[in-house]
């Protein structure tokens, strides 16, 4: 099976094989309808026919880059660029601040402490020291209500597994309180600092434990000085293995709100603990079903006493913030604390704090940040400098506390971390970034597009000052649209890059997304995901249309959901780019229920055990509705051997057959994928190492630019 490697620019890489791919028998049933699985043996990731095809692909891919010069360039100022000190939010216990900080290059975030006000910030956990290759990472952070223990999670080799751990402030040294199989679980004290609440599932077996479907969860509670063996079960729902739930301890320290969500339902359910007593807790106090109907978005704010104060969209698809008597629960006695209006509120970026609410909106994707009283009265706006985002995690306050953190981030700015007197109105910069580089020369601009179906979306653009829009320039068009997940405006290094090369960075919000509320959300969630795929081609379209760039100049690229968006896009429009990237992409959508956490996903996607949910999605599936005998443009897939978040067969699968049909179409591709050693899902996750990070985007920034046409990007000098 031969292919032809040649770049847009008229530079070809040698004629080459692609690595061989059996194509097995495997067919199956869905409804009476035959489905062809030829690569059904990649799931099995540990055989040795998925390793030996592994090891060529991998052989392949570098031999390929080793022909792409701009890679060295791109990584050497990805690398200067990259070296600027990060900070987490703080959180505070009685006089300690805690907060996370990385000084540019380390590979992973180390954990700070101050101890008392003017005291000099000392390490208390630092995980570059448990890894040569900086591959453990530190997920959660929780420090006990009277600061002197901090609970805190590691992730090996961008698992999404956690363990655990207990740390003494004081002395810097570990408890021998270890709690495992824990995954996508917070570590909730109680208020005497006695214990704590944490989710996980049941111990599988060691060949699963990666890859396999989750099911079983239960909520726990750990008691310090004991072995997890004695840990007591809280909560479990054993009619429903496949549900999911998250808790949290109240501020106050009374009640446990647990937030419960089924695997087909972009809804879900409130459920609450009463401890009584929160220096006594009664942790094996019944669970209360407060809110289980599964007919909106709940989620837990703050308390006071018995009043819950819960973000809903129930009756407000943009969100509203209502509080409930848990005496008199019923709906037409809720109050509403903060009403809906016309900009959509961030689900995860409301806190009750100083007896206030603080609440972060989305005005057309751009974040604005507004206070309001304990009875709802509006109380003005936090100023933002410019067009930026306080987003989902980017706030952190506690009831009885008039200070807030904030987190705020624009395209051309790095991430500043803020504070606030909710009384006085005082605000200062707690820590401020500075970076190599010079955000003066450039602009972001916000403009709207029009989808096929006529829906208005905007798209952000971020390029030099005085760009012309003749064409000329390269475009990078970023996109997700699922999950209720907004993408606001945020800095990232590698965009960075992208424009001081001369590249336009655009950012489209499209549907399925969470920037105007729910109604935008379910838009873009099952037999309605083509039009996300519609919206997102609309976008590049536009760019093309209005001059920002043309189409033997455009990359398009995504990641995980995003990752599916641009292969289902890439196959229904192969003309659409010049280069795509598809990174740790869902791309086998008639199975990706049945691996890792992948049964949750149906509350967007569905499900093809579902007749009508088989239909649409076998209908946008990357991995059938590759087509043979179309000229596909150059496509590079990223995934890592450990993602045990999206199963990584979902991109061998795409890759094997995406290079099949490349390789029977002269001048189509090249498609490559690249498959990272000892990696996780990165991104999101938070785990990969900064040295991994930067070899990930020279590869995919210079794999593009090697296929621009020559000269589209100006390369940055080697030093």
């Amino acid at each position: 099976m031969c292919a032809i490697i040649c770049a847009s620019s008229g530079c070809l890489l040698p004629a080459a094989e692609y690595p061989a791919a059996r194509r097995g028998p495997q067919v199956d049933d869905y409804f009476g309808q035959k489905v062809a699985d030829p690569y059904r043996w990649m799931e099995d990731i540990d055989s040795p026919e998925t390793a030996a095809w592994i090891g060529a692909e991998r052989a392949y891919t570098q031999a390929a880059f080793a022909g792409m010069p701009e890679r060295a360039a791109i990584r050497s100022r990805l690398r200067e660029l990259w070296n600027f000190p990060r900070f987490g939010l703080p959180q505070r216990a009685e006089g300690r601040l805690f907060y996370t900080s990385n000084d540019g290059l380390q590979n992973q975030a180390v954990v700070c402490v101050v101890d008392h006000a003017g005291a000099t910030p000392r390490v208390l956990i630092d995980p570059n020291l448990l890894s040569a290759e900086g591959t453990v990472a530190v997920t959660e952070v929780s420090p006990s209500e009277d600061g002197s223990l901090l609970g805190y999670g590691l992730a090996v080799a961008g698992s999404d597994w956690n363990e655990f751990h207990v740390r003494d402030v004081g002395t810097g040294r570990d408890r021998d309180d270890v709690v495992r199989w824990v995954k996508f679980s917070r570590l909730s004290w109680t208020r005497d600092g006695g214990g704590f609440f944490y989710s996980r599932f049941p111990e599988v077996p060691r060949g699963d434990k990666l890859f396999g479907r989750l099911s079983g969860r239960q909520l726990f509670h750990h008691r310090l000085g004991t072995a997890q063996s004695e840990d007591r079960l809280v909560f479990e729902i054993r009619e429903h293995p496949d549900w999911q739930f998250s808790a949290r301890v109240t501020d106050d320290g009374r009640y446990v709100a647990i937030s419960v969500e089924q695997n087909s339902q972009t809804h879900n359910a409130l459920y609450y603990i009463d401890l009584a007593d929160p220096m006594a807790p009664r942790v094996d106090a019944a669970v209360v079903r407060l809110l289980d109907r599964f007919d909106a978005h709940y989620r837990f704010v703050g308390n006071t006493g018995a009043v819950f104060h819960v973000f809903t969209s129930l009756g407000a698809p943009r969100g509203r913030v209502v509080s409930i008597d848990l005496g008199s629960p019923a709906a037409e006695a809720w109050r509403t604390a903060v009403p809906e209006t016309a900009d959509s509120i961030e689900a995860g970026a409301v806190r009750f704090a100083g007896g206030k609410f603080v609440v972060a909106t989305l005005h057309d994707a751009v974040g604005r940040l507004s206070v309001y009283s304990s009875a709802g009265a509006p109380l003005g706006q936090i100023p933002l400098p410019g067009i930026g985002s306080v987003g989902e995690g980017d706030l952190s306050g506690r009831e009885r506390d008039p200070e807030v953190f904030f987190r705020f981030s624009s395209f051309l700015a790095p991430p500043s971390i803020m504070s606030y007197n909710l009384d006085s109105g005082a605000q200062a910069v707690f820590q401020q970034p500075r970076t190599p580089f010079d955000p003066s020369r450039f602009e972001t601009r916000q403009v709207f597009c029009t989808s096929r179906d006529g829906t208005r979306f905007p798209i952000f653009i971020t390029a030099r000052r005085g760009l012309r829009a003749d064409g000329s320039a390269p475009a990078w068009l970023y996109g997700y649209g699922g999950f209720n997940i907004s993408i606001p405006p945020a800095y990232a290094v590698p965009p960075a890059v992208w424009i001081e090369m001369g590249g336009v960075y655009a950012q489209a919000n499209i549907r399925g997304g969470g920037e105007y509320g729910e109604e935008w959300h379910l838009a873009g969630t099952k037999e309605r995901k083509q039009n996300v795929f519609d919206d997102f081609i609309a976008a590049a379209d536009f760019l093309v249309a209005d001059g920002f760039t043309a189409r033997d100049r455009l990359v398009v690229e995504g990641r995980s959901n995003g990752g599916l968006l641009v292969g289902a896009v890439l196959n229904q429009r192969p003309d659409l780019c010049a280069v795509a990237l598809p990174g740790v992409g869902v791309m086998d959508m008639l199975r990706f229920h049945k691996y890792t956490v992948g049964a949750p996903w149906a509350a967007d996607y569905g499900s093809s055990d579902d007749p009508e949910g088989f239909r649409y999605l076998r209908a946008y599936s990357p991995v059938h509705t590759v087509r043979t005998g179309v000229r596909y443009p150059a496509v590079l897939i990223t995934t890592g051997d450990h993602d045990d978040r999206v199963f990584p067969a979902h991109s061998f699968k795409y890759a094997a057959e995406m290079q099949r049909a490349a390789a029977d179409k002269p001048g189509s591709g090249p498609v490559l994928i690249r498959i990272d050693s000892n990696a996780g899902h990165g991104g999101s996750s938070g785990t990969s190492p900064v040295s991994k990070a930067i070899d990930e985007w020279a590869d995919k920034m210079g794999f593009a630019a090697h296929f621009l046409p020559a000269g589209a990007l100006s390369l940055p000098k080697q030093p």
